[in-house]
């Protein structure tokens, strides 16, 4: 039903999202995201990185029934879309107060989408819509990019950065969300910032730490599954190939030497075929 819904709905604000969100669209995704973020780096001095506080559990329910309504006008299917969005099973409390509310109205009002369903990839994109347009036409940085709840906006100045800074954070109150006061802030572009999984510096990509840990423990999860019998040497290459495939957008190839060099799967194997 969701995937249905989407079908339909989907294409209607297609049409209307920037070209610099690339989270759960057709033709976008992460590499092209990266790619875009690489060039930007090259280019410019500066980079602000912003993130959006708990984004999934903070989605206000009546705010994204009123941005669909804008653009869905069947009776039917906007019934069923506030049937989803009411139904979402309770999330992460999240307690934050805004200009013009009361004691109660962070209780009063439902928020929180369940981060797995399609319909709330595709919910996640709309709400956060107004923002791109309001960044891309008003603020108007050197280079933009948005996956999910992470955005980067580029220029060759810290002051005009800082000022994007405020008035994005203040343009978010109105949405009911808040900027994570930890990973939102200014780099300078050569000394690398992290972004989906990568750190990323004007001349080249390298794996963040925390990536290539966490492979390291699947890979050790993988390997003794394999010799258990529980797992075929297909699903380890499957699994294996996948990560392959996204750590080559990075400077990973002695990184991935070593790594393999740990975990021989077959007699005489140095790494997975």
């Amino acid at each position: 039903m969701h995937h249905a819904l989407t079908n339909i709905v989907e294409p209607i604000f297609e049409r209307r999202f920037v070209p610099y969100s690339f989270a759960c669209r057709a033709g976008f995704g992460t590499h092209k995201a990266l790619a875009h973020a690489r060039r930007a780096c090259a280019r410019y001095s500066c980079v602000l990185k912003l993130d959006v506080q708990k984004y999934f559990p903070s989605i206000d329910h009546q705010i994204l029934e009123d941005l669909l309504a804008l653009l869905i006008h069947c009776p039917d299917t906007l019934r069923l879309i506030k049937l989803i969005i009411a139904s979402s099973n309770p999330q992460e409390e999240v307690l934050h107060y805004f200009p013009g509310d009361t004691l109660f109205t962070p209780h009063e009002r439902r928020r929180g989408l369940p981060l797995g369903n399609q319909t709330s990839q595709f919910f996640a994109n709309v709400f956060l819509n107004p923002m791109d347009h309001m960044i891309v036409r008003n603020l108007r940085p050197g280079a933009y990019a948005r996956y999910v709840d992470d955005f980067l906006l580029f220029s060759g100045s810290k002051e005009q950065l800082n000022e994007m800074h405020r008035q994005i954070r203040e343009f978010l109150y109105s949405f009911r969300l808040t900027l994570h006061p930890g990973k939102s802030r200014v780099h300078w572009c050569r000394d690398g910032f992290t972004f989906l999984g990568f750190r990323l510096f004007p001349t080249h990509a390298r794996l963040a730490r925390p990536n290539v840990i966490r492979f390291r423990r699947r890979l050790r999860r993988l390997h003794a599954d394999y010799h258990a019998g529980i797992i075929d040497k297909e699903t380890v290459n499957q699994s294996v190939q996948a990560w392959i495939g996204h750590a080559m957008l990075g400077r990973t190839w002695r990184l991935r030497e070593q790594i393999f060099e740990t975990f021989p799967f077959l007699a005489g194997d140095r790494r997975p075929k």
